[in-house]
């Protein structure tokens, strides 16, 4: 292992001097603030520009031993998947200032981005195309494009969404080789421009052959490669829209209502949101949240409707139409508000990346949240699971804040619960911990999918799993053989 001071000296001349850091201050901007281990700081930090940088950086790294983190995104920084363990001679990679929007394609909906674009940079261009973005819900504006991709953040509209990648299709990948390699259609032959004159489009995420090499590094948490670009879907923005609400005391006629939905592919964006939650995104401060909570339903279900180039006023009619027999059909009523905020507004806010400050720290300025997949059926068990834990580690339930996102047209969905804590209260801090361990444990044994292991997660998923962690050991020797790529992570 080198030391810190070779690693200084060699990764000094890996980019130009104005794109490499070492003192504390600017490495502070890599820690994470939302661990349950201390964590160190990196040795050094670099900001290579392109894939070629990026290569060389690779290569150094593997020459004197060091270990690699990507980072694309800005802070603030939440799952600890770029910690630096205490005692690790690690350099962060920073790819954020790798911001060109390569490609806009309007004809096959499908931008080529680099790693440093975020969702506020992409939905600019693509609304001048008149194209919108599949995002997950309210980003941070420093959150990469990229990043939220790889770590499969669920985007809000489950209509679009078909395979576990979605929206991710191609990307340019560095493997701990040095080696650059592109999958699905982008894989050629032939170089990008090349493909582009001859009506390719980088679309297909299958190839070379028929494997889906996006799988080796999505969800890897940075430890099979470096992703220098992507191809992401995109979709059209509607010509006309409208919004709804509908809420209820319980959530079992929600998740009926949204069974019959995305079994038909009626709306665009749709989720549920408890009134915590919900009171959350709407309030801008701690007050502002008490207030609104007390004034929202148990369960909200928010829905926009959309329409496009080709007579749009009678897709979103039928649309409307079918929800509404539907709503019906359960006994729920549709809404254009509720207290605090339009469906209208509503829309407008999700459209966006996130506000200052994050819609998860407004309530005591920390939060822990656990996430996983699961069925939509299954949601209420877990939620009641949840409940039973907070009240175990005397956590108050009513600030337990849920969000439900169908996903793969309603054939599963991400469920989430967010749980604020005051980071100033050690013994507040303490107990959120304790409560988020032990509900992540039962939470799994309760049929929970951790599909995004971060941190002590990763235990409860490989665990179970033996063979996998064994192929993952396998791939990572073939495409990281010096183990240079955030070592320690998932089940490496």
């Amino acid at each position: 292992m080198a030391t810190q001071e070779e690693i200084k000296t060699t990764f000094k001349d890996a980019v130009d001097s104005d794109r490499f850091f070492d003192t504390d201050d600017d490495l502070k901007k890599y820690a994470t603030g939302n661990l349950l281990e201390p964590e160190g700081l990196p040795v050094c930090a670099v900001k290579p520009k392109s894939a070629e940088e990026v290569v060389g950086v690779v290569k150094k790294a593997a020459e004197i031993d060091a270990d690699l983190i990507p980072f694309s995104s800005g802070p603030p920084r939440f799952r600890g998947d770029t910690a630096t363990a205490q005692e690790s001679a690690t350099v962060a990679v920073d790819l954020s200032d790798m911001k060109r929007i390569v490609r806009m394609d309007r004809r096959n909906k499908v931008a080529i981005v680099e790693p440093g674009v975020t969702f506020g940079e992409l939905q600019a261009a693509a609304k001048m195309q008149h194209m919108k973005v599949l995002t997950p819900l309210l980003p941070r504006s420093t959150k990469s494009v990229i990043a939220s991709g790889l770590e499969r953040e669920p985007i809000t509209v489950p209509k679009y969404h078909w395979d576990m990648t979605d929206p991710m299709l191609c990307v340019e990948v560095v493997f701990g080789t040095g080696d650059v390699f592109r999958t699905g259609g982008a894989a050629g032959p032939g170089t990008l421009e090349e493909q582009w004159a001859s009506g390719a489009a980088q679309k297909c995420p299958l190839g070379p052959a028929q494997t889906d090499f996006l799988k080796i590094v999505q969800g890897a948490q940075g430890t099979m490669g470096i992703v220098t670009w992507a191809s992401v879907k995109l979709e059209l923005l509607p010509t006309i829209r409208e919004s709804y609400f509908i809420t209820s005391q319980k959530l079992e006629p929600l998740v009926d209502l949204l069974y019959d939905m995305t079994r038909r592919r009626l709306g665009d964006e749709i989720l549920i949101l408890d009134g915590f939650a919900l009171a959350n995104i709407i309030g801008k401060n701690n007050a502002d949240i008490q207030s609104s909570t007390e004034k929202q339903a148990a369960w909200t279900l928010f829905y926009n409707v959309g329409g496009y180039e080709y007579y749009p006023d009678l897709r979103v009619k039928y649309q409307k139409d079918d929800i509404g027999g539907l709503a019906r059909k359960h006994s729920l009523d549709i809404k254009r508000e509720v207290p605090g905020m339009s469906a209208s507004d509503m829309a407008a806010v999700i459209d966006l990346p996130g506000e200052e400050p994050y819609w998860k720290l407004r309530y005591k300025g920390a939060f822990r949240e656990i996430l996983f997949i699961t069925t939509m059926d299954m949601a209420r068990a877990h939620h009641g699971m949840m409940k039973e834990q907070a009240e175990k580690f005397d956590y108050p339930v009513g600030q337990i804040g849920v969000y439900l996102q169908p996903i793969q047209q309603g054939r599963a969905c991400h469920l989430e619960f967010i749980l604020p804590y005051d980071p100033d209260d050690r013994a507040e801090t303490g107990k959120v911990h304790e409560l988020f361990l032990s509900a992540s444990k039962e939470l799994a044994d309760a049929g929970a999918f951790f599909n995004r292991p971060y941190g002590p997660w990763a235990d409860i998923a490989y665990s179970r799993c033996p063979d996998t962690v064994a192929a993952m050991n396998k791939i990572k020797d073939i495409v990281d053989p010096d183990r240079v790529f955030n070592p320690g992570r998932i089940c490496l």
